[in-house]
């Protein structure tokens, strides 16, 4: 059984944030999970250096990772609203 490496795709400050993100790697079939310094988990810090949280997959998974977090950014996931 061979143990796979798990790699930064990207830091973000706050907890809800790296929520949001990593729930939408899952749902593309993007395993992830996320590590955050922790004191500032126990507090809930969200700013500064206790703030950052890293979401981390696999490295095989890394570069589809990354793909679809700058599709999020670019706001490819966005719903258009048509109750107009």
């Amino acid at each position: 059984m061979t143990r796979e490496n798990w790699e930064v795709a990207l830091e973000v400050s706050g907890e809800l944030q790296a929520e949001l993100l990593r729930g939408l790697l899952d749902a593309q079939g993007v395993p992830a999970r996320l590590n955050q310094e922790g004191a500032g988990r126990a507090y809930g810090i969200n700013v500064g250096r206790l703030g950052q949280v890293q979401i981390l997959v696999p490295t095989s998974h890394l570069d589809r990772a990354r793909s679809i977090i700058s599709d999020y950014y670019a706001g490819v996931y966005e719903e258009e609203d048509d109750s107009d």
